[in-house]
């Protein structure tokens, strides 16, 4: 019997998860991230566009990139790119966002700020 309890509750949460991660997100869709650099010796500049699908953040060509938009618009990501790394967080609304973001190139520290924009 708690066997048979234990697979139903498993198999509940399981389902639950699976509606979750299939649920639209607000934010879903093209965004385009302006990140500028206020400390450290990294490039002044990064531009690039990313997509958001169910809350996830994904870019078509960085493979070790993840990401993550709440409900609440709160987000969190992380890139590396060969001996480069940045994480960051903020918030989007409906059409905006911003927020911080620190990491390194190569053994330069970096930090500053980030912007988006929906598409």
């Amino acid at each position: 019997m708690k066997k048979l309890s234990l697979y139903a509750t498993a198999t509940c949460f399981f389902v639950a998860l699976a509606s979750t991660a299939h649920a639209r997100s607000a934010y879903d869709g093209s965004w385009d991230l302006a990140f500028v650099t206020q400390r450290g010796a990294c490039d002044a500049a990064y531009n690039f566009t990313v997509d958001v699908s169910n809350g996830i953040v994904t870019h078509p060509n960085l493979v070790r990139f993840r990401g993550y938009v709440a409900k609440s618009g709160v987000v969190h990501a992380s890139v590396t790119v060969q001996d480069k790394y940045a994480s960051g967080s903020g918030r989007l609304s409906s059409t905006a966002g911003r927020g911080t973001w620190s990491g390194y190139a190569g053994k330069a520290r970096c930090s500053g700020y980030w912007t988006a924009q929906r598409n």
